[in-house]
């Protein structure tokens, strides 16, 4: 009989634990590349293929919608579709916030440093108020609204949220703005200096024609893999 086989202690799924625990820290390393390489995707894309993204589709989505509506459909599959892309675009919306607020700061002067874990958090207040509150109205227009009385409370419960979702946009807006415009002029400078680019991004539908090919030209020469999380 041969000398037995050395073997471990622990198993997990007859693996042993430290095999299991190496495979999984791969698995969760290549989900984490895939996300970031999704993530600088937004930074590539032409300023026509965001504005097709984000204004094209929810035009096409209304009018395939009212047609079908006029053609004699259900409404209550209209009101249950239309929240549910909201979120869908939100959430690309959002994602596009996500990856200039987490890539221009890298290519900040050395001297220059803004809050970026402050970014994130006010980034994901609105990204969650505006996804969740789509996908509740999508559930109570599938489910049927039913009145439970608290029609009147709801409302005054979500002004403050709302009102503090409104805040962290224009903070993040204001936080974009400002590393996009120190990464070009390579100085920090004050409101006035940024203020054209913060108005662009406000006015999405047309900064992005201006906005994004100026982002195209800071990454141009980039293979960006940096940390995003």
């Amino acid at each position: 009989m041969g000398p037995d086989k050395p073997c471990s202690r622990f198993t997990f799924g007859g693996i042993p634990s430290f095999q299991s625990f190496a495979y999984i820290t791969a698995e969760n390393s290549r989900t984490y590349t895939q996300l970031k390489l999704n993530m600088t995707r937004f930074l590539k894309l032409k300023h026509w293929q965001l504005f097709c993204l984000f204004i094209g589709i929810p035009f096409v989505f209304q009018f395939v919608m009212t047609s079908a509506l006029v053609s004699g459909g259900d409404p209550a599959d209209i009101l249950f579709w239309f929240p549910v892309l909201m979120a869908a675009l939100s959430g690309l919306f959002f994602s596009w916030f996500y990856s200039l607020g987490t890539y221009l700061p890298k290519k900040l002067p050395y001297d220059t440093r803004m809050h970026l874990t402050r970014f994130k958090i006010f980034l994901f207040v609105p990204a969650a108020y505006i996804i969740g509150i789509c996908l509740l109205m999508a559930g109570a227009m599938q489910d049927g609204w039913q009145a439970t009385g608290l029609e009147m409370a709801i409302p005054a419960l979500l002004v403050p949220v709302h009102l503090f979702a409104m805040f962290c946009i224009f903070y993040c807006m204001y936080f974009i703005a400002k590393a996009m415009k120190t990464v070009e002029t390579g100085k920090a400078g004050t409101f006035s200096d940024f203020a054209g680019e913060f108005f662009l991004i406000w006015f999405f539908p047309v900064g992005v024609w201006i906005l994004q090919p100026r982002i195209n030209a800071i990454f141009a020469e980039d293979e960006v893999y940096g940390d995003v999380l």
